[in-house]
Parts: C-alpha cells; structure tokens; sequence
C-alpha cells in the first residue's frame, strides 16, 4: 500500500470518514483508492461508513451492483445512514429504477430536517450541469412525494402525502379542476364523478363569498375535497418524438436576428413539428399539475419541481440549447413552467423582468380560440431591470415598474398571439402578456410554456439599457420564492 493511503488511513478512524475528503483524496490514484476502501472494509466489516464509501467508489468505476449491495449493506448495519440511503436513492434513479428510490427518497424527506431542500437542491445542481433526464426523473419523484394522491401513481409504494398545514383555494382553480376532470372523464371514467361533484359544492359556497382571490381551505372544505384537491391525479406518458422542430426552424437565422438585436429579442414561428405540438398540449391539457393560484385574474400555474414535467418538454430544452450555441449553449435551463388563463386578463397586468440571462416563451393553445388576433401574446419594453434591482421589485411590483417605464420614456413593441410561436429575449427586458380574450372552454385557454436560461448576470450579448453598473445588491436578483420551497 502506498505510503500515502497508510499516512490517510491511521489519520481518519473509520467511524469518522467523509463520503467526500476521502473521494477527494483519491480519486486522483484510482489504485490506491481501489485498495484504501477495500482495505477499510476488511479491517471494519461491521463499519456502515466503510460500506458506504466503497459503494461511492463503486459507482464512480461504473460497477453499480457491486455499489447497489454496499450500500444496501451500510444501511443495514445502520438504518438511519443518511448518506448511504441519499447515494443509494439516487443511483437507482439514475439507472432507471426510480420506483425502487421512491421508499428511499420518502423516507429520507419525512426523517432528514433537511430531506426535501437537499433533493431539491440535487435537482437544481442536475440542471446546472445540463443533465436534464437525470433532472426530470428526480423532479417527477419529487412532485409524486409531495403532492401524490391515492390515484397517482397507480403503483405507488409510499403513503399518500398529508396536505400541508396551510392550504388554499380559489374560485378559478376549482373551476379549471371541474373543467378538467370532466375533460378527462373519457380517459379516467366514472371515477371522477363524485371528484367533480364535490368540487361543484365547494365551488358554490366559495363563489358566494365573492371575488377572485384565495381561501383558506377551512376543516369542512378541507374533509370534503382534501384528498384529491392540490394533488396530482394524473399525468399523460409524454415522451420525446423523432423530429422535434418543425422543418421551417432555422437556428441560425434565429442567432443572427437575436445577435443583431439592440433589444435581444426574436420572434419564431411555427416553432415545433406537428407530432410535438400535440404530445406538449395535450401534456397541458390531461396532466393535473396546475397547482399555483398566487396570480391574479385567474391565472393558474404549474412548475417543473411540482409535476410540470415530461420528456417532450426536456428534449424541446434540451434541442434549443443545443441548436443556439452562441445564444443559449453557454446557459442551463434553470425554470421551466406554464401559466393557464382561465379568465380575460387586462393588459398592463403583468408586468415584470425574470431572473434569467435568456427567456423562451411558447403559446400553444389553436390560433381559433383567440377572440382578437392582434392581442393576446407579448408586450416587450425597450427599458431593462437595473441590476441593483432585486427580486421583488423587478418581478412582483408591477405599479413600480409602471412608474420607471414612463419615467424611463419606455416605448413598447407588441406581438400577437399565434400558437405555436416562441419569443426569445433578453430575460431583463420588461414585458407583459397582452390583454387576453380567449372563447370559453377548457381546452380553448390560453396556455404559455416558459423556458428560463442562465443566470440574470451571465447576459454577454446585451448591456443594460438603463446604463445602471451593477453594486453590491446586484446579487440579490434571485427570487426569494424560488430560494425557498413553495407551499401552495
């Protein structure tokens, strides 16, 4: 044994070894490594650390049974090995048996204090290092432990999630979920009956109270609809398709309209191929992930760590980074989401930055369900966030931001809604969507699809147009929403 192993050995007693100091040490000397942990584990057979260090080795050599039965194995000399299980968890996933995981991953998120913010933050370190498949089987196993119901998934092999302390309904939400389960009666059957039938009492005594805005599920309403309301009771299979981009996408073209822009902003049309446009709206249209009600005039929205989340919608990602290197390429996906308006949106309503280096927005529902032709898509401003700005200004203060467009003299430029159309742009610019007119019906609602890549301060195509340096408070932009975990 080399001398340095030795000198590491007698230094570390092996109930007190780091998964990560002796990785480190290591992995530069593969043999040594190979020996070092070897060594450990006929020295300490009973020690769980040992176990689960030569698991890690194991893995990181490609040799995942042999990592599989360590794991396990330090976790039968110590149930409660947190590191074991979360290494044992997310080698599953990555293999592809996420179903294996799941008694795992709920385990380590109703036992670590800190169990769902570290799978969180797993998810987020998985996109920043663009490996969006292993991202999206984690944030599907995710949402299923937070917001899972008896009906999803089918073959669930975990308890079915208690609603939060703190939960609440709006109007406009129980009339999309009615609208939706009925929608899904021909796919789901008489199952959803009585669903809707209890959604409908519940709607009529909210709807009484008045208003658009949101109730606190109270203990009645809470015995009534609580273990189907807020909760994903489906999800349509959506996989990724042959031919995602329609023959008409022309990703140079689209670079050099973008580069050359002083705004940063292009405008494409007829974005995805026929089959993909379908498989996305339907996606939309069937899965019961709308579950964000914080937004006013009725707009609902459904985010990618809570089951807006699929294949087709990774590979759209994942193609758009690919096929725009020097716009894109350079930046991960960070958010993905979409926004239903169930209800006629004012203009002016919605004004805000993201908190982004680059933003793709996608509109997806039939150009026919669009009762004005030159509305109802995108208002961009000429006027950008100052990079002092934090979160809450440049995204939640609309009346500020209305008062620093005019003071700015911002003017406007105005892109109507199309389906199938995808605006990129400069992520700081202001902008709002249009005033919405839409016929009535579930599948006539407006339905945007948001892609957010980068980081606001990684924009190298755009200076700032307000001609504001960035300070000390510039790295305050990252929303204090999304730092935390959203309770609904």
């Amino acid at each position: 044994m080399d001398v340095a192993v030795d000198e590491l050995i007698a230094d570390i007693p092996l109930t007190a070894w780091a998964i990560g100091t002796t990785t480190r040490r290591l992995t530069g000397n593969p043999s040594a490594a190979e020996r070092f942990y070897r060594d450990a584990t006929a020295t300490a057979p009973h020690d769980p650390i040992a176990h689960n260090n030569l698991g890690l080795l194991r893995e990181l050599q490609g040799r995942h049974d042999d990592a599989i039965a360590h794991y396990r194995r330090a976790l039968a000399l110590d149930p409660v090995l947190a590191t074991a299980r979360r290494n044992l968890a997310l080698l599953l996933v990555r293999i592809g048996h996420g179903r294996d995981a799941q008694p795992l991953l709920h385990q380590e998120i109703e036992e670590s204090p800190d169990g769902t913010r570290w799978l969180h933050d797993v998810i987020s370190t998985a996109m920043k290092e663009r490996d969006l498949r292993f991202a999206g089987e984690l944030a599907s196993v995710l949402a299923m432990l937070r917001w899972g119901s008896a009906r999803y998934p089918r073959d669930r092999f975990v308890p079915v999630p208690a609603l939060p302390p703190r939960a609440f309904v709006s109007v406009a939400k129980l009339r999309h979920d009615i609208e939706q389960l009925e929608y899904l009666r021909p796919r789901l059957g008489g199952e959803v009956d009585p669903i809707i039938a209890s959604y409908q009492r519940v709607l009529e005594r909210f709807a009484a109270r008045g208003g658009d805005g949101r109730f606190e599920l109270d203990d009645e309403t809470r015995e009534e609809i609580g273990d189907t309301y807020n909760r994903i009771l489906h999800v349509r299979p959506t996989p990724r398709v042959r031919d995602v981009f329609s023959p008409r996408w022309n990703p140079r073209a689209v670079e050099s309209d973008y580069l050359a822009s002083t705004l940063g902003l292009v405008v494409v049309d007829d974005l995805l191929s026929p089959e993909a446009l379908r498989e996305v709206r339907q996606f939309c249209l069937e899965s019961t992930v709308w579950s964000g009600i914080r937004y006013a005039h009725g707009r609902i929205g459904a985010f990618f760590y809570d089951g807006f989340n699929c294949p087709l919608l990774l590979q759209i990602a994942e193609r758009l980074r690919a096929d725009l290197p020097n716009l894109i390429g350079a930046h991960a996906l960070r958010q993905l989401w979409g926004f239903k308006n169930t209800e006629p949106l004012p203009a002016d309503s919605t004004n805000h930055a993201d908190f982004a280096a680059v933003s793709v927005n996608l509109w997806i529902t039939p150009d026919d369900a669009n009762l004005d032709p030159a509305r109802g898509g995108l208002v961009v401003y000429d006027v950008d966030a100052p990079p002092s700005w934090d979160f809450e200004r440049y995204n939640g203060r609309s009346d500020r931001i209305r008062r620093f467009l005019v003071d700015k003299g911002a003017r406007s430029l105005t892109i109507p809604y199309r389906q199938n159309r995808a605006i990129i742009f400069n992520s700081d610019l202001f902008h709002a969507t249009d005033a919405v007119t839409f016929k009535a019906g579930y599948e006539n609602r407006r339905i945007n699809i948001t892609m957010l890549y980068g980081e606001r301060d990684a924009d190298d195509h755009h200076p700032n147009l307000v001609g504001e340096q960035p300070d000390e408070l510039a790295s305050a932009w990252r929303s204090q929403a999304f730092m935390r975990l959203r309770s609904r």
